[in-house]
């Protein structure tokens, strides 16, 4: 919630006095803190005030005083996530913390494979971000009902998924763990030496030249392990419906691209299983048992399923049939029924469990979420329409809206600052689903310089109109300006 003397503002602007703290009875659910900021000389030589009446949440609930920094955006981190990631947050302006550190005034939340409840989340919370693809472990209709964007990494594990497909193919064409393990065991017999060559054609295989792989999903993962399959000789192809147009340019164009999951099966020696997991039947929308014991009977009896997508996407019932038949799976999902199935090999889930694959994920969803935090771009979401935003004009506020997708919000937010008689240089307006996002940018007027063009009732009311979820100004000191309408009640 901003004050602005309003004049020409350099960069560099210090603290020199926060005020006592005092009570505030409204209903507002918050206590005051007032802060007087300084910025140094202008371009001109004279100076400029900005004075910022900010409110932050009951300490008893939403943490201590003594651990708040106000002049820093606070982030809390499940799971170990990468440290080279975490350096995308500049330390002047991030305060990182860990998950056995409190952070009740996080800004935003990181993730890997942490299952995150709607109880850890704190009001004070703009964003989650998953340092991954998948984002089951996101109660995410939830968090789209509180107005809060879930971010993704898609991509960027890609090539370590990718690898490890690759490597399925290799596993499930040549014996090599049973000849590993055969190995082992002759040498603790100490007869390795004399059935090495006897014993070998035990371990007879096929190669892959000349095999026909389909792809199941066309994404990231998909499209990276079809090229490298070409370069490896195999034919292709493939099944996706929803590829999109640049997708479809990176793929090999021998891939031949059919229109139903069964007709890959039927085509395909190798298939490759790239498609997220959504609950619910594919009858319902959802990926739950999408390998159905109908798409399975279309497989060659000797085909080979590779699942490092989601162990759900497969009817195990069904897939024990095919693989006492003959067929093989390879997968890092862990399965109860087929885990010691002579013709199936459960790995651990190593898709992305890579150092490289790490750090670009971390490095992803930290930019993502540096980049919502401070300019209100919505990029990378899966419950928050994508909104990519021109550079906020010189001089100029810039407020972001979430509210429910209904008629009229537009009218009721832009009216607001028609009211103040406030300017708007430029706006966005996106949605999704139920969700609507706004990013509004006011100009500051020239004729106002020494006037108080004042954002506390301004936000206060914006943030109180029936449909509105949250608002933030975007100007001043980080993780300053973001204010909530909870159930009828202002929290800032």
């Amino acid at each position: 919630i901003i004050h602005i003397y309003y004049k020409k503002i350099l960069q560099n602007i210090r603290v020199i006095m926060i005020s006592s703290m005092t009570i505030n009875t409204s209903r507002r659910l918050a206590n005051p803190i007032s802060l007087r900021i300084a910025s140094k000389r202008a371009l001109t030589g004279s100076t400029s005030k900005i004075d910022i009446s900010h409110y932050e949440g009951k300490w008893s609930v939403y943490g201590d005083i003594e651990g708040y920094t106000p002049e820093k955006f606070q982030i809390k981190t499940y799971n170990k996530i990468s440290s080279k990631g975490l350096e995308v947050f500049p330390g002047n302006s991030y305060d990182i913390r860990s998950q056995d550190v409190d952070a009740q005034n996080a800004r935003a939340i990181l993730i890997r494979s942490y299952k995150i409840k709607e109880e850890e989340v704190p009001l004070t919370c703009r964003a989650i971000a998953r340092c991954g693809a998948g984002t089951n472990n996101v109660p995410v209709p939830r968090m789209t009902e509180l107005g809060i964007p879930v971010f993704n990494t898609p991509g960027a594990n890609a090539n370590a998924v990718k690898e490890l497909v690759l490597c399925g193919l290799f596993l499930g064409s040549r014996k090599i763990v049973d000849g590993i393990n055969h190995m082992k065991e002759l040498g603790n017999q100490g007869i390795a030496k004399e059935r090495v060559e006897k014993d070998k054609a035990m371990f007879g295989g096929r190669e892959i030249k000349d095999k026909t792989l389909g792809v199941i999903g066309l994404g990231h993962i998909g499209a990276s392990t079809a090229r490298d399959a070409m370069r490896l000789g195999m034919n292709l192809c493939g099944y996706d419906p929803g590829l999109s147009v640049s997708t479809a340019l990176k793929l090999p164009r021998s891939l031949d691209l059919v229109d139903s999951i069964t007709a890959v099966c039927s085509k395909a020696d190798y298939i490759s299983l790239n498609v997220p997991y959504i609950k619910g039947s594919p009858e319902e929308g959802g990926t739950h048992g999408v390998i159905s014991k109908e798409v399975i009977a279309h497989m060659k009896s000797d085909a080979v399923l590779l699942n490092f997508a989601r162990g759900e996407l497969v009817d195990s019932v069904a897939l024990k049939e095919h693989l006492d038949g003959g067929g093989k799976y390879i997968s890092d999902f862990p399965d109860d029924l087929l885990f010691d199935h002579p013709n199936a090999i459960i790995i651990p889930h190593l898709g992305a469990s890579t150092e490289e694959a790490e750090d670009a994920a971390a490095a992803m969803a930290a930019g993502t979420i540096r980049d919502f935090l401070e300019n209100g771009t919505i990029n990378n979401s899966v419950n928050f329409p994508t909104t990519l935003l021109a550079d906020r004009p010189k001089n100029a506020v810039r407020v972001t809206v979430v509210n429910k997708n209904v008629p009229g919000m537009l009218a009721s937010v832009t009216g607001a600052f028609s009211e103040m008689k406030l300017n708007i240089l430029q706006q966005i307006n996106t949605s999704r689903g139920s969700i609507a996002y706004n990013v509004i940018d006011l100009e500051l007027p020239e004729d106002k310089k020494d006037d108080v063009v004042s954002f506390k009732n301004l936000q206060e009311k914006i943030t109180m109109i029936d449909g509105v979820l949250s608002t933030a100004i975007l100007f001043g000191e980080p993780g300053k300006g973001y204010a909530r309408n909870v159930e009828g009640e202002y929290f800032v």
